[in-house]
């Protein structure tokens, strides 16, 4: 990859060549190795058959664009909400929602705000539009609500708050989200992103649509790329007061979602069989493999999505990144999270049953000197 030196060329908006470029979870191995890619919480049942075959019959109309505003996408989520469409906003994944609220709502001298250990799109979106990222410590790997507040200013425009956390898996209660809400200055506005929401199973959850549903100031994002297994089709929506979905509108391009996503989103939506069947598999193999993991001295934060937080000696040995090492020599790959504070962590996206066993093996002879 090349770099670019600050000092040469044509000179970028303020904020650009700060931004540490996102790197996804690794997907290959040398040697053309087919590996156990647990890197990037995927579905491992994958995508629903019926939107595969969705997809593939728009080969047949490729030649033509798609909808502009989604339509039918935005009228099949709202159905199964029950929703009005036209406060929908679809776009290119939340990566893409991200971006369009920052570049809307964020510009120099303005702030935006999350927890330290957020999704690192928050950051970057925020500089990639001249504004400044704050983020405020967390509690046991926990939003904290206070923190939060008390880092926010008049130039605060974004709250970023993902409820349940990447890449802790943690969550707060709604009562809390509420709080948060109720303690921010009408100008800002409260961004819920939802994205692992479907796998939660606490009751003082909720995920955000009744505080959109009675504010002026809330937006929540969800996406199709988990639960749904759409990930390569790069899908999620937004969920907004009348006003941002408007301003949304007026940035995002006009045809920003592609007519193969716009139809498997339809099916995959409508299949709750399959969406059914995932979040099943999640909580038999989640609470499995924390609990092998735990014998074996390794801390798994406790998760509510569909991966966990393995915490490893800080040095050492058995440090996080000679798991890493020793986990690739057996073709299997987790997520470095370094870039988020969590130098001594893997996350491991919780795979098929044979997957998840062999992770749990493997690391049981790394831990013991046995591999």
């Amino acid at each position: 990859m090349t770099v670019v030196s600050k000092s040469s060329g044509p000179v970028p908006q303020p904020g650009i060549l700060d931004i540490a470029m996102y790197v996804p979870g690794e997907s290959h191995l040398p040697d053309g190795l087919t590996p156990i890619k647990l890197s990037s919480n995927e579905n491992p049942l994958g995508p629903s058959p019926k939107a595969i075959a969705a997809f593939k019959k728009t080969a047949e109309s490729m030649e033509r664009y798609p909808d502009g505003g989604a339509t039918e996408l935005r009228q099949a989520i709202a159905r199964v909400y029950g929703l009005d469409a036209g406060r929908l906003v679809c776009g290119a994944g939340s990566d893409e929602l991200i971006g369009l609220l920052t570049h809307a709502y964020v510009g120099t001298g303005d702030e935006t705000l999350f927890p330290e250990h957020g999704f690192l799109m928050y950051k970057i979106a925020t500089l990639s539009n001249g504004g400044t990222p704050v983020t405020a410590p967390e509690k046991n790997l926990h939003t904290d609500v206070d923190a939060l507040l008390a880092r926010v200013t008049p130039r605060t425009k974004l709250v970023y708050l993902a409820n349940p956390n990447n890449p802790t898996g943690t969550y707060i209660p709604f009562d809390e989200v509420r709080r948060l809400h109720a303690g921010l200055p009408k100008s800002t506005i409260l961004v819920l992103d939802a994205a692992y929401c479907e796998y939660v199973r606490r009751n003082d959850y909720e995920a955000g649509i009744e505080l959109v549903g009675t504010s002026d100031n809330v937006v929540m994002m969800r996406t199709f790329s988990k639960l749904h297994g759409l990930a390569a089709l790069r899908l999620g929506w937004a969920y907004c007061p009348p006003g941002i979905a408007d301003v949304l509108n007026r940035v995002r391009g006009p045809f920003n979602v592609s007519g193969p996503a716009i139809a498997a989103g339809i099916a995959a939506i409508e299949d709750r069989a399959h969406q059914e069947a995932a979040i099943a598999h999640n909580e038999t193999w989640l609470p499995w493999v924390t609990a092998e993991l735990e014998k074996i001295d390794l801390k798994v934060t406790p998760s509510v999505g569909n991966f966990i937080l393995i915490h490893f000696p800080a040095t050492g040995a058995k440090a996080a990144a000679a798991a890493d090492k020793y986990l690739k020599s057996k073709a299997i790959l987790l997520r470095a999270v370094g870039a988020y504070k969590l130098p001594h962590c893997l996350r491991m996206t919780i795979g098929t049953e044979a997957e998840n066993r062999a992770v749990v093996a493997a690391l049981q002879a790394f831990m013991t000197g046995r591999g």
